[in-house]
């Protein structure tokens, strides 16, 4: 009966707020164009109206509505004809995301090319590797001084000026759409730097931002929360809360970012219209930075909390209004039952998100290649809860973050591991602490009172590629192996700017003294250009890697049963050190792929395959797949892909 009543609330409100929206629409827009804005409104009602009911009460719900449609139909009119081209477009082909075609690349502006300009004048680059999606890290205008990264925003509405100008922005998102290439632009909704004018005019007391931050008088409450809260950064930024005159305010990452308080609407309706905004200058993507900890609720860790999700769906269904080819990216680090209702996977579907990052299988990639066995990967990926068919995985290698070890006790018991002492084997592993280890990393907020870590470095120099020749045959073998899992297993799959050539670590950070207390920059090089001009040449390390990049995308392209909103399964094998998954479109036939992550060939029984069809090899890293005597021969650290004909 509550659902029934919500519906019959929202189909009032919409019934009142029809006529003169439809009015208003055409007389702003065309009829056509009107028509299309209040049919996408109706049809995605529920998925407006019930979250802002849920979120901010019943009262009043009808008058927030039409105020965020305003808002909406405000961006319509405003919005390029060349970008509502592209709308019509995805709107017919809603699952272009999905495409096997698309392959991502991830770099910072400066780091890759040194400006907005700069980064058009290199889409040559781009277009050879194959690329179709670019993700631009932090660009938009940063407090000075010390700023997370980028991630501490001063204005949503400009970007960092060393980079250039959000007009600039615009005429490269032009570039990148005429070559059939997408923009991802990171939008951090948790919080603001507290030089941004929402968090001067909140401090100054202006009542029409009276409730954008929060803040408490004594540790009463702030000790309350921080009960069941785990900080995020406990050696440097210990607590969530930080003393500004004689206020605590909420600070869930530096004391520099000021969370947002999205239980006032009028928090909401200022993101949406910046999102708005900043699609109408040709974004495409939006990557939702810090999103799991949008709600607070106490005696909780303040984290995935269901008021979050349906602020996601209520300003998805409103942003698809005015800009409809946009879509939204979670990036949410959490466990994996709770990063599947990111992409609308609830008891029943809300759509919220097309994307999010698949974390669990980037940590199962790295925690296979140090022991050697997969069996743990197998485990942890096969539990996992299937995704929604109109959603994707961004599948990745490296990211520009260090990296968590999400690790299940429950998984790590079901191969008869310990999770805590598997999750401190590779850390010593992978910063090289462990005898024979041939990594090349670093641990980053290493806790001396717990022990736990995470891990620094370039994919290369985790692999053991250095500068010596001879460490190249195997570490390349084991950089196009994670890649080769990577961009099978369905979704999108990115590409780190320079792992594409093997770049390693850059000790150089450290003479930054900005930069020289966080080691994630050894990961976060500027592009070696010089390296990149080798990457035709097969007799050089860059040559051999961006060939077997290029080869897995070539190879990818074709393969329907890699387009997003298929399905992913583990196939089960007699033999430990061999990965294997089952791809499988509704309108392809099957896909199996191998991956030997032992250093020494294995073999594995080819009835667990062969029981899928007659299949062929479209691609591996030593020729066609060989049969003998039953048992499939997989290659050390090689992959296999095959495709039911």
């Amino acid at each position: 009966m509550a659902g029934s009543s919500v519906r019959t609330r929202a189909a009032s409100a919409f019934e009142a707020l029809l006529p003169t929206l439809m009015q208003e629409a055409e007389r702003r827009l065309n009829r056509s164009e009107a028509l299309a804005f209040v049919t996408r409104l109706e049809t995605s009602l529920l998925d407006v109206y019930e979250p802002l009911e849920i979120v901010y009460g019943s009262d009043g719900t009808a008058d927030l509505l039409n105020d965020l449609v305003r808002s909406a139909l405000d961006a319509a009119a405003e919005r390029p004809a060349e970008l509502r081209e592209l709308d019509r477009r995805r709107e017919i082909d809603h699952g272009w995301y999905q495409r096997a075609r698309q392959i991502g690349y991830v770099c910072y502006a400066d780091r890759f090319a040194g400006s907005l300009r700069a980064v058009a004048d290199n889409l040559d680059y781009l277009g050879e590797l194959g690329v179709t999606y670019l993700h631009l890290m932090p660009l938009l205008a940063p407090r000075p001084g010390e700023n997370d990264g980028g991630y501490a925003v001063r204005d949503y509405r400009a970007v960092d000026p060393r980079l250039g100008t959000m007009d600039e922005l615009g005429d490269l998102a032009g570039e990148l759409h005429g070559r059939g290439m997408s923009l991802c632009v990171d939008l951090v909704l948790n919080h603001t730097a507290k030089e941004h004018a929402w968090a001067r005019a909140w401090e100054a007391g202006d009542p029409a931002y009276a409730g954008f931050y929060m803040s408490y008088p004594d540790r009463e409450m702030p000790d309350a929360y921080e009960r069941t809260i785990v900080p995020v950064f406990p050696d440097r930024a210990p607590g969530s809360f930080t003393l500004f005159g004689d206020r605590w305010v909420w600070t869930t990452f530096w004391s520099y970012q000021w969370d947002l308080n999205w239980a006032d609407p009028r928090v909401f309706r200022a993101m949406l219209e910046t999102i708005l905004w900043l699609a109408n200058r040709g974004v495409d993507v939006f990557r939702l930075d810090a999103v799991p900890f949008l709600w607070k609720r106490l005696g909780t860790t303040c984290l995935n909390e269901p008021e979050v999700h349906r602020i996601v769906q209520a300003l998805h269904a409103l942003t698809r209004l005015a800009a409809p080819g946009v879509i939204f990216k979670a990036e949410a680090i959490v466990a994996p039952d709770d990063l599947v209702p990111y992409l609308g996977g609830h008891d029943r579907y809300r759509p919220e998100c097309e994307l999010a990052y698949h974390n669990q299988l980037m940590v199962m990639l790295w925690s296979s290649l140090a022991t050697k066995d997969a069996r743990l990967m197998a485990q942890s990926l096969g539990r996992m809860r299937a995704i929604p068919d109109s959603a994707s995985w961004v599948s990745y290698v490296r990211g520009h973050d260090d990296i968590g070890w999400a690790i299940s006790a429950e998984d790590a018991s079901a191969v008869g591991w310990d999770w805590w002492n598997h999750r401190n084997f590779l850390n010593a592993f992978y910063s090289g602490r462990f005898p024979g280890s041939y990594a090349r990393g670093a641990l980053f907020q290493e806790n001396p009172d717990t022990g736990d870590a995470r891990i620094s470095g370039s994919a290369a120099s985790l692999c053991g590629i250095t500068d010596d020749p001879a460490s190249w045959p195997k570490g390349v073998r084991r950089l196009l192996l994670l890649h080769a899992v990577a961009f099978a297993y369905g979704g999108i799959p990115l590409i780190y700017m320079g792992d594409e050539l093997a770049m390693r670590n850059d000790p150089t950070y450290r003479d930054d003294p900005a930069l020289a207390d966080d080691n994630r920059w050894m990961h976060r090089p500027r592009m070696d250009w010089a390296a990149a001009a080798r990457r035709n040449d097969p007799s050089t390390l860059e040559g051999r890697v961006f060939a077997g990049l290029r080869s897995l995308v070539a190879a990818r392209k074709d393969l329907l049963a890699l387009r997003g909103g298929g399905e992913t399964a583990i196939v089960g094998l007699d033999n430990g050190h061999v990965f294997a998954w089952r791809r499988r479109h509704p309108r392809s036939g099957t896909f199996v792929g191998l991956a030997n992550f032992s250093e020494e060939p294995q073999t594995v029984e080819a009835a667990a395959i062969g029981r899928f069809g007659w299949l062929e090899t479209v691609l591996s890293s030593d020729g066609p797949l060989v049969v003998r005597e039953g048992r499939a021969h997989v290659p050390p650290l090689g992959f296999v892909w095959l495709v039911e004909r």
